[in-house]
């Protein structure tokens, strides 16, 4: 009874499931690794299982180590042994064990992504492949994808003459790895899933083992990681899985929010048991998120409720500008500090890391220690630093640091020979290294490319002087070649955003078109990049993606950036089940936030170098007034749009009075539209119709812009 104490109705029934399978939906806050571990004690208390019957899954070795702590001070055992980790960590004990039957040497070594990437270059080498035509991270992204997906070379989806290459790539990599002995990442978990499919002596022996399977974070799971508990769970196991559908916000790393769905399946109408009441936030922001997810499809379903009584109501301030906004939180942090409230216990929240950096300009004017979780500060970031590098070539030659930055980067053929060829010429004649390449006479590639590089630094530093420093920097940033190199990774939509962001960060900066002003501005990216950040073990303001801050609480918590385009995200918006991941992973942001939570949004913000005017996100008119405080007066939208539906809505006008302005204009203020030239926008405004209207259209790549409804030749959708 002692481990019982303390437990809630739902949380008790939950660890004392004497059979069957179990899926418990475990809300924000409801205490579900105390319900993992207890459940655990209480299995091996009963008698019910044995230390080493029991598989516990977790999604990192921090919790891994953090449930064999708990379980520990619960009960009087040894923990060593116990086959408690993560998916990786499991399938490397399990290949270890039985390496002979998985075709491996017992002693074989774990590739990291940067060794998998490393032995990528070598094959592409040794099979003399171009790196430029086949960019190695997107063969091991191409690798890695169809690894997760249970698919070998042979079996991988071609659909053109290059993914026919990449996948004889794929297969020379397989050969390549085998004959080394070495597995990487990805590996781990498919050779794992094919040894277990194919030997069934060593399936069953584990099945019977195994009797209790316990599996934290279930919505996170992908494909191949649902496959391998399958078929570790036998036919009298009990598998409980615990997770929360509304927190599942990994689509993009292949995670399958469906397999909750599956598991009511396959397991045999398992128990499912929901954790609604939370131990962390006030009662007007759980009543937000529920509001906030019920907009979503398809849910399992849930309500979070607390006893901790209503607290104050979601703040919401609408700046003017993104710098504005970021006044009004850094204004708002420094007054909570005043009053009591510790740095360490506020966090700022954003859906993209480029919007760190008008944050942390605006910390570090205002002398706020602060520090980034989860990630770099904005000058910090590779390829934010690369921008730079260029940048101070362009106004000092002979910065050798910058040169062997980005000499060769991206890739243009400059190999280690060629650079120690210009390292001993700049020893020899006692000259900058951009000195002595202008001055080499290098054939082949990298002769050309040496040329190239050469050439535009000087036709760079010539426009220096003609144009302002936004439009140098964005010069730069595309005819280097670092946005199309970036564009090309899988995860390289954060670090293009970035470099779009070096550019807003230069046109706020621009003050004359010279090199002066150049000099500022490196000078000033030199002191933000300094070492202003807070030491660990320090009080410090939080600052983090929601992403980042999955699995974390704060006392006071800024979600800004609140705009259509922003959150939700442009890149997520292409169908329903990118729209409705967006929405979860605000929902992970509100549930953060313990006694005050406060949205932000700003009206107009410097996006890729242009002012950008963008509409209130969805995510604030989906919770009720009654629940919110506008700090500023609300802002109208177009009354005939709303987002949740497919169709708009009345809101307040009578049917013919709706029916005579549709009529008036195909266009609608929030539609989708795709311009010839200007590519893919929204539309903010509409005057007038037919030839003699206009519409006015925040265009993605090259912002706002007026377009005369005779000429525009518009496509909605």
């Amino acid at each position: 009874m002692e481990l019982l104490s303390g437990l809630n109705q739902e949380q008790a029934q939950a660890v004392t499931l004497n059979q069957g399978s179990a899926l418990i939906l475990a809300g924000a806050g409801s205490g579900k690794t105390r319900v993992l571990t207890t459940r655990m004690a209480w299995l091996i208390q009963n008698s019910l299982a044995s230390p080493q019957g029991i598989l516990a899954v977790t999604f990192t070795n921090k919790a891994a180590k953090e449930m064999l702590t708990r379980l520990s001070a619960l009960l009087p055992i040894n923990t060593r042994g116990m086959w408690v980790g993560t998916f990786h960590g499991l399938c490397n004990r399990l290949l270890r064990t039985h390496a002979a039957e998985a075709n491996l040497p017992p002693l074989f070594q774990i590739l990291d992504s940067q060794d998998q990437l490393s032995a990528i270059k070598r094959l592409l080498r040794s099979m003399g492949v171009n790196e430029e035509q086949y960019p190695p991270k997107q063969i091991q992204q191409f690798i890695n994808s169809n690894k997760e997906d249970g698919r070998r070379a042979q079996e991988a989806s071609v659909y053109d003459a290059i993914t026919r290459a990449m996948r004889d790539i794929y297969a020379q990599y397989e050969i390549q790895c085998q004959q080394e002995g070495v597995v990487d990442f990805a590996e781990l978990l498919l050779r794992s899933v094919e040894l277990l499919k194919r030997n069934t002596v060593l399936r069953e022996h584990y099945q019977q083992r195994f009797a209790h399977i316990l599996v934290d974070e279930f919505q996170d799971t992908n494909r191949l990681q649902y496959v391998w508990l399958k078929l570790l769970s036998g036919p009298q196991a009990s598998v409980f899985a615990v997770g929360d559908d509304d927190q599942s916000i990994y689509g993009f790393r292949g995670a399958e929010v469906a397999n909750m769905r599956q598991f009511e399946k396959d397991f045999g109408e398992p128990h499912v048991i929901r954790l609604e009441q939370n131990y962390r936030s006030y009662g007007n922001i759980l009543d937000a998120a529920n509001a906030l997810i019920k907009n979503n499809q398809g849910r399992m379903g849930k309500n979070l409720w607390t006893e901790a009584g209503a607290g104050e109501p979601i703040r919401i301030y609408e700046a003017p500008t993104d710098q504005e906004e970021a006044r009004f939180i850094v204004e708002n942090v420094k007054e909570l500090n005043a009053t009591g409230t510790a740095l360490s216990d506020m966090a700022i929240l954003y859906r993209a890391n480029a919007q760190s950096r008008v944050l942390e300009q605006t910390l570090f004017a205002a002398g706020v220690s602060y520090r980034v979780y989860g990630g770099l500060r904005f000058f910090e970031r590779m390829e934010v630093k690369h921008a730079l590098a260029y940048l101070r070539l362009v106004a000092n030659q002979n910065d050798d640091g910058s040169f062997l930055r980005v000499v060769n980067f991206p890739p243009r053929g400059i190999g280690p020979k060629s650079i120690e060829m210009i390292q001993s010429r700049a020893q020899g004649n006692s000259t900058s290294l951009f000195e002595a390449a202008a001055s080499l006479e290098m054939s082949g590639k990298a002769g050309s490319g040496l040329m190239q590089f050469i050439n535009r630094i000087l036709r760079w530093k010539e426009m220096a002087q003609e144009v302002s420093l936004s439009e140098l920097t964005s010069m730069v940033i595309e005819e280097s070649g670092l946005a199309s190199h970036f564009k090309q990774e899988k995860d390289g939509v954060d670090r293009v955003e970035n470099l779009e962001e070096l550019v807003a960060a230069a046109n706020g900066f621009d003050h004359q078109t010279d090199l002066d002003d150049l000099s500022a501005f490196l000078s000033h990216a030199s002191l933000e990049a300094g070492d202003h950040e807070a030491q660990v073990g320090t009080d410090a303001l939080q600052l983090m993606t929601i992403h980042a801050a999955k699995g974390l609480e704060f006392d006071i918590v800024f979600v800004s950036g609140l705009e259509e385009g922003l959150f939700p995200h442009d890149n997520a918006l292409n169908d329903a089940q990118g729209a409705e991941e967006e929405r979860r992973l605000m929902y992970v942001a509100i549930t953060r936030a313990r006694q005050r939570l406060t949205l932000t949004r700003a009206e107009s913000r410097m996006l890729h170098g242009q002012v950008r005017y963008g509409m209130r996100s969805r995510f604030i008119d989906e919770i009720p007034e009654t629940l919110c405080k506008y700090l500023t007066p609300k802002k109208k939208v177009d009354p005939f749009f709303d987002f949740s539906q497919p169709t708009r809505k009345s809101s307040g006008f009578s049917l013919s009075e709706e029916f005579a302005v549709q009529s008036k204009s195909p266009y609608r203020v929030g539609q989708n539209v795709s311009h010839t030239k200007f590519g893919p926008g929204v539309i903010l405004a509409v005057e007038g119709s037919g030839d003699e209207g206009r519409v006015q259209v925040n265009f993605r790549e090259v912002g706002v812009k007026w377009l005369a409804l005779a000429f525009a030749k518009l496509s909605i959708g």
